[in-house]
This record gives structure tokens, C-alpha cells and sequence, in this order.
């Protein structure tokens, strides 16, 4: 008996202190994202990582002296040791990734500690360039150099290869330079090269910290990345817009990378009939959007993207609703209560949900079956007021007969509560896409999708050395020229990516406040 009452212990200890990912949980933040996701997005910061690194490493003059021993302080040695630890992390996550596509086993604690491993080193990263930044000024001959095989490998840097004609760009700090990368960078995202351009703008970052093109230049990172448009690249255009926000909370432009981060999680958005996680993320950073900024410019196209995004969540409710409804009264067990719940759901927290007539219909008939006819009078008199046109309207109506209760003389439609036809082969379409039917604007905040060169916001930053120009109008605060809601007709459309440009003429205003 003793020995059975031993082993029983020693398997509730082993159960209760085995880590949280032997039960399928992964820490915050990352819990809705799949493995194959996860390790895409530390493929991609570790070859941003590498390739600065590599750039940097190549800016700094070689000590050629035979004598000298390596010391650790040394930038080059320094550099060149976080590229090897670069490198290595790089090989175990690609191991994972082979892994993972041929479905072999591997312990999912190793993801969680490659990302914690790739975190932590980014940082470093980061620090050591900016640090090393002072020593990337190379000799004349160096630099003569560099030239002459930039001139050398050009042919073949027009055919794509290599990056020979930003060598000199990416080495030296040179004063001045940063407005040249800032300008290059935005050329290069708007080409589509968005790695090169992230790497200009990374320059910027590490080589430069007291440049008025830093605040901005993380910002057209984050832009960079939503503008790809990828799976990988849109989890780390919502990381980096939420980056830039810790960094500069105030700045005018904070409700715009806060409304990014919102539509970086609308486009990874599935229907209703499958993971709303997303949905769910986007619905909590437009509430706090509403809450921390209550009168932006944006409120309106904020109000219509919570809509969408309410829709779907209210829509995955009501189809397990269904299930549970239609298992209670086609076998007569079970599922009243599951159903109840989910209706009830969505009727206090989605008003203007298009199917409300029919959550209500539902949620009348589930309390009548629990012998509750005041609490069902009240869903079906809520029904006939509401949707006076609904399909559902005279089976309510002859329910409140049976019930007692006298039937609404006067109807007050819900505005805000419309149901929009789905033609045959658009609904097709969707379900082939399994993507939500959203409106989303694929413009970045400086950078516009299909843009011209001279259209953009950040075309405003080059014209005023880093500076955003400034736009005093009646009936608003001064505040920064920013691109205008999406679902505004006198402005830019989630298409056309055009930023309408001030009335009057800007004069340079004080940029945000650096890290």
C-alpha cells in the first residue's frame, strides 16, 4: 500500500513540475503562432543580423601586423565573434526547420530557447554596432579600394548580384551619410528589395545614433515588412511597429503605427470557421487604439476595421452556436446550455452583428425550452423591433401570442446591423482563400505600396533633413502631415497609396525624441 501511495506521488510530481511546452503552451506573445512560423521569423532577424554584421565587419580596416595578438576589445574581433554566433544560431534553427517540414520529432523546448537565444543576441547585435561604429573609417587606400571594386563588380550588381555599390554606404561613418542611406533605403523598399532596404535603414540605426532620420528610419523598418506582406514578414511588422511605439509613445504618428499593428493582424485573419486568434489580437489593439487616442484622425477607419474584425469573431460564435443548437434538437440531448452561452455572447457584446436576428430567434427559443418566458419575450420583442424585416420576425411574432406578451407596436431597425448579399462565387472565392473578407490598407505609414517617388511621407522627411513637416489647421492641433484614413473620398484609398500634401507651406518641425 505504501508503495503504491510512493509511486502515485512521484507521477503527480513529475506531471505537475514538467514545463509548460510538454502541454502544448508557449510563452506569451507566441502561444497563437505555429512552429513553422516561429522559426521563420528568427531565420529572417538572424540574416538581418548577419548580413550588418557582415557590412560592418567589412568597414573596418585590417590590422595587418603579425605581432599582434586578437584581443577581445578589438571592434573587428568583437564583430566578427557575433557573426560567428550569428552563424551558429542560424545553423540550429535551420536544423529545426528541416525538422520540422519532414514531421521528425524534436523537443519543442528547443524553439523556446533558440527565440529567447535570438532575442538576446540581437540585442548584443545592436550594441556592438552602434558601439563599433566610431572604428568603421577605414584609410584612403581602403576606401580607393572599395571603389574600384565597386566599379568592377557593377555589371553583375545590375543583374542582382551582390551589394558592392553600398560598401561604402554601410562602412564608414561619414557625416552626412545618413540622409544618402535614408534616401537609397526608401528607393530600395519601393523596388520590392525590401532585405536591402531594411539593411540601409539598419545602418542608419547602428552607424548613426544621433541622426534625425533614426526615429523614422525604425519606422520605415516596421513599414518594410508590412509592405511584403509575407506571414513572416507581417508577425514582425506588427513586433516592429509595437517597437517603435514603446520607443516613442507621444509622437504624432503613434496612432498610426498603433492602427498597423491592428491591420498586420487583420491581414493574417482566417474565416470564422477557423483560428480567430488573430481576429481576437486585432480587436483588443483597435480598443486600446479608441482608448489612448481618442480623437484621431483615424477614429473613423479605426470604428470600421473594429466592425470587420467584430463581425468574424461574432460569426465563429454563432456557427458553434449552431452546432450546439442543432445537436440539442435533432438528438434531444445536451448542447442547450453550450448554445445558450455562445448567443448570449454575442448579443451583449456585438450589437451591430448582421445576424442578430437570428441570435435572437435562437436565444428566445433556448430559454423558452428552460421554461423562461420573460427572458424569452424579451428576445423576441428585442427581434421584432430591431429587424422588422427579418425572416425570423412572424415565427417571434406567434411565440409572443403563445407567450402572452403583446407584440411591439413600433419598430426601431438597428442602423448598424445590416446584412450585405454575398454573391455565389464571391463567397466560392473566399472559402478557396480561407482568408476573412476585411478592408485593409496595404500602405505602409511612410511608404505607400505602388507610391511614385516624391508622393510618400517619407519623401517629406528627405525634404526636411528628418523632419516632418508640420499642418495648422481650424479645427485641429498642430500635428504631423500624415497619410489620411483609408475610407476617407476626399483623400488616399487603400489603393491608390497617394498622401495628399499640405494646403499650406510646412515649415520643419522638431522630431521625436531618440531611444
Amino acid at each position: 500500500m505504501k508503495s503504491r501511495f510512493l509511486i502515485l506521488a512521484l507521477l503527480c510530481a513529475a506531471v505537475f513540475g514538467l514545463p509548460q511546452t510538454v502541454f502544448g503552451q508557449k510563452p506569451s506573445g507566441q502561444s497563437e503562432l505555429s512552429t513553422a512560423q516561429r522559426l521563420d521569423v528568427m531565420s529572417s532577424k538572424l540574416d538581418s543580423m548577419r548580413r550588418s554584421l557582415n557590412s560592418a565587419i567589412a568597414a573596418i580596416p585590417e590590422d595587418k601586423s603579425k605581432d599582434k595578438k586578437p584581443n577581445a576589445d578589438d571592434p573587428g574581433v568583437r564583430l566578427k565573434g557575433l557573426e560567428k554566433e550569428v552563424s551558429s544560431l542560424t545553423s540550429e534553427v535551420n536544423d529545426l526547420k528541416t525538422k520540422n517540414d519532414k514531421a521528425e520529432k524534436f523537443d519543442p523546448a528547443s524553439v523556446d530557447r533558440l527565440e529567447t537565444a535570438v532575442a538576446e543576441l540581437n540585442t548584443r547585435v545592436d550594441t556592438g554596432l552602434q558601439q563599433t561604429a566610431s572604428a568603421r573609417t577605414g584609410s584612403a587606400a581602403a576606401g580607393s579600394s572599395d571603389k574600384k571594386k565597386k566599379k568592377k563588380g557593377k555589371l553583375f550588381g545590375l543583374f542582382g548580384g551582390g551589394e558592392d555599390k553600398y560598401a561604402d554606404l554601410t562602412g564608414a561613418a561619414v557625416a552626412g551619410r545618413d540622409r544618402v542611406l535614408f534616401e537609397e533605403a526608401a528607393k530600395e523598399v519601393r523596388k520590392g528589395r525590401h532585405d536591402t532596404g531594411r539593411l540601409l535603414f539598419a545602418t542608419i540605426i547602428n552607424t548613426y545614433p544621433d541622426s534625425p532620420f533614426l526615429p523614422l528610419a525604425k519606422l520605415a523598418i516596421a513599414d518594410s515588412f508590412f509592405l511584403e506582406g509575407t506571414t513572416s514578414a507581417l508577425i514582425q511588422a506588427a513586433q516592429a511597429y509595437q517597437e517603435w511605439l514603446t520607443f516613442f509613445p507621444t509622437d504624432p504618428l503613434a496612432d498610426d503605427a498603433s492602427l498597423k499593428v491592428a491591420e498586420a493582424e487583420m491581414r493574417q485573419m482566417g474565416l470564422a470557421d477557423r483560428d480567430i486568434s488573430h481576429a481576437k489580437k486585432a480587436e483588443q489593439r483597435l480598443k486600446v487604439l479608441l482608448q489612448q487616442y481618442p480623437a484621431s484622425p483615424l477614429r473613423a477607419t479605426v470604428e470600421a476595421r473594429l466592425a470587420e474584425v467584430q463581425e468574424n469573431l461574432a460569426m465563429h460564435n454563432l456557427q458553434i452556436a449552431r452546432f450546439y443548437y442543432d445537436v440539442k434538437y435533432s438528438t434531444g440531448k445536451g448542447g442547450l446550455k453550450g448554445s445558450q452561452s455562445r448567443l448570449k455572447e454575442i448579443a451583449d457584446k456585438y450589437p451591430c452583428f448582421s445576424f442578430n436576428d437570428e441570435v435572437f430567434y435562437r436565444l428566445a427559443t433556448t430559454y423558452q425550452a428552460e421554461e423562461e418566458p420573460d427572458e424569452a419575450a424579451r428576445y423576441y420583442q428585442k427581434l421584432v423591433q430591431e429587424h422588422p424585416d427579418s425572416e425570423y420576425v412572424e415565427k417571434a411574432k406567434e411565440q409572443l401570442n403563445i407567450i402572452g406578451v403583446p407584440i411591439p407596436d413600433k419598430t426601431a431597425p438597428n442602423p448598424c446591423s445590416k446584412r450585405e448579399p454575398q454573391s455565389f462565387m464571391g463567397n466560392f472565392m473566399q472559402q478557396v482563400s480561407g482568408r476573412a473578407d476585411i478592408t485593409v490598407d496595404k500602405n505602409g505609414i511612410l511608404i505607400s505600396k505602388d507610391g511614385k517617388e516624391g508622393a510618400d511621407l517619407i519623401d517629406e522627411a528627405l525634404k526636411y533633413n528628418g523632419q516632418l513637416p508640420e499642418r495648422r489647421t481650424p479645427d485641429a492641433p498642430t500635428d504631423r502631415t500624415r497619410p489620411a484614413p483609408a475610407n476617407d473620398p476626399k483623400t488616399r484609398n487603400s489603393t491608390s497609396g497617394a498622401t495628399p500634401a499640405a494646403s499650406n507651406t510646412p515649415t520643419p518641425a522638431p522630431t521625436a525624441n531618440k531611444p
